[in-house]
């Protein structure tokens, strides 16, 4: 598929709307494989703390693991996500949308395992159960109409939707109802399995 005109270019997988730092913790999709899945997360290190790099670091696995007790726990963790989109709605990305980035861990959708393999990951900076910023809303907004321009993405869930047994962001703060108001706009939208999931046509 081709990109809207409308919005910054893509190059191999890189969006031209985010401000890319590559991190190491990637690897290549099954062959064949497209994303056909999106699936929302957010992160805040310390946990309910904003506008540090501490998210950057741990993607690119230079966090000092010294610097404040909570990150011990972090300490040889490997994970990456394909976006980070922070309070202010400025756009990070990771990773090519064209690999494999670290996102879900163990997970499982609509009778397929390893979601990693076939989403794209997108990290909202926040704590879950906490509300998040209209300049994130705004800002998902166009990286959803780029993402499905360029790829057959079918739906858009939670991680507490592919790994409900051990996740639950982006939890009760983030607001479907919002993303369900601006659907019409990333492509034609069937919101029958709401909030659970977005199925696009």
């Amino acid at each position: 598929m081709r990109a809207r005109r409308d919005l910054p270019a893509w190059q191999h997988g890189w969006w031209g709307g985010a401000r890319h730092v590559p991190s190491p913790n990637v690897s290549e999709r099954p062959a064949g494989t497209r994303p056909s899945l999106v699936v929302l997360h957010s992160i805040s290190l310390p946990p309910g703390r904003y506008g540090g790099d501490e998210v950057e670091h741990l993607f690119c696995n230079t966090l000092d693991c010294a610097a404040h007790p909570f990150f011990e726990q972090l300490r040889g963790l490997r994970v990456s996500a394909h976006f980070f989109v922070r309070r202010d709605g400025a756009v990070l990305q990771f990773a090519s949308t064209a690999r494999r980035a670290w996102h879900a861990g163990v997970s499982h959708w609509r009778g397929r395992d390893n979601c990693n393999d076939w989403s794209v990951g997108i990290e909202l900076e926040g704590l879950e159960g906490l509300r998040f910023e209209p300049a994130q809303y705004r800002a998902l907004r166009r990286l959803l109409r780029a993402v499905v321009s360029v790829h057959p993405i079918e739906e858009i869930v939670g991680h507490e939707h592919v790994a409900p047994v051990r996740k639950r962001d982006p939890g009760p703060g983030f607001e479907w109802a919002r993303l369900k108001r601006f659907s019409g706009a990333v492509r034609g939208v069937d919101t029958r399995t709401w909030p659970g999931s977005m199925r696009t046509g």
